[in-house]
């Protein structure tokens, strides 16, 4: 019996030595690195981040930027899933499913906002803004906050304002000197009424169509132009089926970046406040980069000869604000005489 117990013993000893030379650690008192990647992991919070442009122009290197933040601010407790080009749903259709908590954030242009908030046309006015400095005004003042106002009341919370560029014309029939040389086209817009107004005040015809059908909507004549940034139509290679691009700064593309109210709500502080830092940075590096992208891709267009590009004279362009002054008038009860006086203040200081 105690030869039994003794063996047994024997090899009892000889296991634990050997979990102890296998596993040192297991009877360390020394504290390991924590890994914060590996923290809550199956609570992970998940961001489905949607938007219909390309992952090349501002506001798709902006959601990047701000995804790799996030994941970095939070130590991977939040992770925003980038979902560019339309690939879950196209403009028309990314408030409703932000609304309904499909997806948890967007980034809509100032005019699809405004099909739901009419206020938000304001951007869309015919040379609204003399330059970049003045957009800046608009966004970063009474204008924008009054705008990011009107957004919990449609279950949204507005996390920021992009910025992209001046729209420009393209087409395939002819150079747009003068607001006569638009007579019977048709152009492709988005669910803007002042656009639209625009279109018509100058003897054309506007089409909303979602941005991911544009290239071959142009490319079968079923439109004869657009009006876009430089980014976009770069990124979408609209050069290879228009013939013809004017530098007319007709109106400004901007984004409201935009995240479900309810979800936001239901984020704890630490991470609303890690998000909103994020978000900040982001928006600063976004404002630079688009203007230098919209830059580059311009000579790059000019550079391939593929378009006729033309700019407007200060002559020229005088035309065409004289043409469309009265859109101001015609919306002028739907953007109030609080948003119009404010938009009237940055005129005077930074010109039309």
């Amino acid at each position: 019996m105690k030869s039994i117990l003794g063996i047994t013993l024997f090899i009892l000893l000889g296991f634990l030595m050997a979990v102890f030379i296998a596993f040192p650690s297991a009877f360390s008192r020394k504290t390991l690195p924590y890994d914060y990647e590996q923290q809550g992991l199956n609570q992970q919070i998940v961001i489905k981040f949607a938007y219909v442009v390309a992952e090349n122009t501002p506001k798709g290197l902006a959601a990047e930027k701000f995804a790799n933040l996030v994941d970095k601010d939070t130590h991977g407790q939040v992770k925003v899933e980038l979902f560019p080009d339309g690939t879950l749903y196209n403009e028309f259709d990314e408030i409703p499913a932000l609304e309904k908590g499909n997806i948890q954030m967007t980034a809509p242009s100032f005019s699809i906002v405004a099909s739901q908030i009419p206020q938000w046309s304001i951007m869309d006015l015919p040379f609204a803004f003399a330059n970049q400095q003045a957009v800046n005004a608009a966004l970063d003042g009474d204008i924008g906050q009054q705008l990011l106002n009107t957004l919990p009341a449609k279950n949204m919370v507005g996390l920021a304002l992009w910025t992209n560029g001046f729209r420009q014309l393209t087409d395939d029939k002819r150079s747009l000197l003068y607001p006569s040389d638009l007579t019977g086209l048709k152009f492709r817009t988005e669910t803007s009424q002042v656009s639209e107004a625009e279109f018509r005040q100058m003897g054309a015809s506007a089409l909303a169509l979602p941005f991911n059908q544009l290239y071959d909507q142009l490319q079968r004549h079923a439109v004869d132009g657009e009006e876009n940034s430089i980014s976009n139509i770069y990124s979408q290679k609209l050069y290879q089926v228009q013939k013809y691009l004017t530098i007319s700064q007709i109106s400004y593309l901007g984004y409201v970046v935009l995240i479900n109210k309810p979800f936001w709500n239901g984020l704890s502080p630490s991470f609303r406040n890690e998000i909103q830092q994020a978000m900040a940075e982001t928006t600063a590096w976004e404002r630079k980069q688009a203007v230098l992208l919209n830059q580059q891709q311009l000579q790059a267009m000019k550079s391939q000869h593929s378009m006729q590009v033309t700019t407007l004279t200060p002559t020229q362009k005088k035309q065409w604000i004289q043409t469309l002054q009265p859109i101001y008038s015609q919306f002028y009860k739907t953007f109030g005489p609080h948003l119009m006086n404010d938009l009237a203040a940055i005129q005077r200081s930074y010109g039309q």
